[in-house]
Order: structure tokens, then sequence, then C-alpha cells
């Protein structure tokens, strides 16, 4: 059973009323309740005593020397966070502000291209027939789905047949990464896909059942549609190596294609960028500014006109990308 943590400094009672609130509003606020734990430790270890946040107080707790600039940055988020909530609740405190600068991720992901995306949909749906498997019914389906979706793997994977409303074209994502749900709309071609497969497949299926199932119907682990992956890019001729492709490079690739047909079409991002981030699922903009700085990387020439009006939007080196 995990142990519960005895908060023994003044600012104990409201930290843990703030994690509480947080948590109702549906974040997991798991790593943050970690370091304002480590907080009210500092606070009582080091004599501080009633409802008070100082500059010189926040300083010595969020740059330990010992520690790297990621964390440095994540406490310097928790204590601004928080400090506004001690102000928002009548509490005159100092506010941090975030200056830790973190290295822009030199990941680069596989966008595909036209001919190779052809190349591996006609691997997935001529792959040879597997015995005790479904994979051949549900991959050509599930491989669709995340390209046209730009869904997570484990969000594809955890969708249950009441997640599906075909007549609307809407899939509920559930408790994805940021333990929050979100509607996305589906295209029209993708919906008279799925309408087949679900009239077929799931013809006796009940609203528990995975829409796309492993063995036996249960749950498809990720582990087993990666290796589903690769076979598929081996057949399509796609080289794969440490680096990639990868599955999430679906997802990558859906933001990078967004972006570009809004560039092409004269519409300023910045006004876009919510959108995609809702779309997305991402907890902040910082996520989303990623695939913004990547088109920008991939194609200067389509940026290049309007990047004097929304460039400054464009993080130089700021920003990490979300993963999975």
């Amino acid at each position: 059973m995990k142990k519960t943590y005895d908060w023994i400094s003044d600012l104990g009672d409201i930290i843990e009323q703030y994690i509480k609130e947080k948590k109702l509003t549906g974040f997991k606020f798991e790593t943050q309740s970690r370091y304002l734990r480590h907080f009210d430790s500092f606070y009582y270890y080091n004599g501080y005593n009633g409802i008070n946040l100082t500059k010189l107080m926040l300083k010595e707790f969020i740059y330990n020397k010992e520690e790297r600039p990621v964390s440095h940055y994540n406490k310097e988020v928790v204590m601004k966070q928080f400090a506004i909530y001690l102000n928002n609740h009548g509490y005159l405190v100092y506010v941090p502000e975030i200056q830790t600068l973190l290295p822009r991720s030199k990941f680069i992901p596989h966008i595909y291209t036209k001919e190779e995306l052809q190349r591996f949909f006609i691997a997935v749906d001529h792959y040879p027939a597997s015995i005790n498997s479904y994979r051949n019914t549900v991959d050509p389906v599930l491989f669709r789905f995340l390209y046209g979706t730009g869904t997570r793997i484990s969000e594809a994977l955890n969708l249950t047949i009441a997640d599906v409303n075909l007549d609307d074209g809407i899939m509920t994502i559930r408790h994805s990464k940021n333990n929050k749900d979100r509607l996305i709309p589906i295209t029209e071609s993708l919906i008279v896909r799925m309408k087949i497969y679900m009239e077929i497949f799931h013809r006796f299926s009940d609203n528990t059942t995975f829409v796309f199932p492993g063995a036996k119907m249960g749950h498809m682990d990720r582990s087993t549609a990666y290796n589903h992956f690769r076979d598929y890019l081996l057949k399509a001729d796609i080289s794969h190596t440490s680096t990639g492709p990868r599955i999430h490079d679906f997802r990558h690739g859906l933001a990078v294609a967004c972006l570009k047909k809004w560039s092409l079409a004269g519409i300023d991002l910045t006004n876009m960028l919510p959108y995609l981030s809702a779309y997305m699922g991402h907890s902040d903009f910082r996520a989303t500014q990623y695939y913004l700085r990547l088109t920008a990387d991939l194609y200067p020439h389509i940026l290049s006109k309007s990047e004097a009006e929304f460039g400054y939007v464009i993080p130089e080196g700021s920003c990490l990308y979300e993963e999975r």
C-alpha cells in the first residue's frame, strides 16, 4: 500500500488542499505533488513559519546546484503556479519567473513522403494471412486511424466501442497523457472505412470491447503494434534504424501537415495553435510550438513569407516536444 505523506510545515495544509483541487479538475499531478512535498520539507527544516514565499527562499529551493536544469525548470513552473494560487486566496507572496531555458529536442521525427505512405499501406493491406491473429483485419484500420487522427498509439489501443460515434464522426479519447478526455473528429473517408470495419468485425461486440483488439479480443499491447509496424516497414522497403521511423511519427506528421496547409493558405498560425494544441491533447503550448519549429525547419520556403508576422511565436530553443 502506498504510504501517505505527512505534511509538516505551516504550508502543509494549504499545499494539500491545492493538490486536491488540482486532482479534482482531472490532472494526475503526481510529479508536481512530489516537488511540493520536497518544498514542504525544505520549508520546515529551514525554520520558515506562517504562509509566505520570498524571492530568496524560492531561489534557494529551486536552484539546487546538484540538480539538472530540467529540475530547475519544473520547480519554477510548480512554485509559480502555487504562488499564484496563494495570491488568489489572499496571501501576498512572491511569484517566481520562469528563467530556465531548456534545450530544444534534437530529435527529428520521420515525416513520411506520399510514396512512402502508399508503400506502407499497401504492405499493411497485403500482409500474408496470419493464423490465430486479427492483424489482417485490425491493422489496416488501426494504422489508417493513427495516420488520419494523430492520436497516440496508447489512445488508439484504449478505444472501446462506447467511445465511437460514427454518425457524428466523433471519437472520445479518455484518460489520455494528461488524464483528460477529449473529442476528436475524423474525416469522411475514415468514417466510411470504420463503418465497414465495425459492421463486419464488431457485429457482435459490446460497448466494452476494444476497437482495435489483440489476441482473444483483449487489449493489444503497444509492443505488439510496434512489431507489426516493423514488419510493414520492412515489406514497404522503408529503412528502420534506432531513431525510427516510429509509430509516433504519424502523430508528428499530422501536426506538421496541418501547419503546412494553414501556412500555404495564408492563415495566421498564432491563431491556430490553440486549436491544434487542444486537438493533440497537449497540456500547454510548448509541445505544440515544437511542431511549429519543426515545420519551419522542414519547409523554410513556405514559412519565410509569413514568419515576419508570427515569427515571435516560433521558439528558438526553449521547448521540448511532448512524447506519447
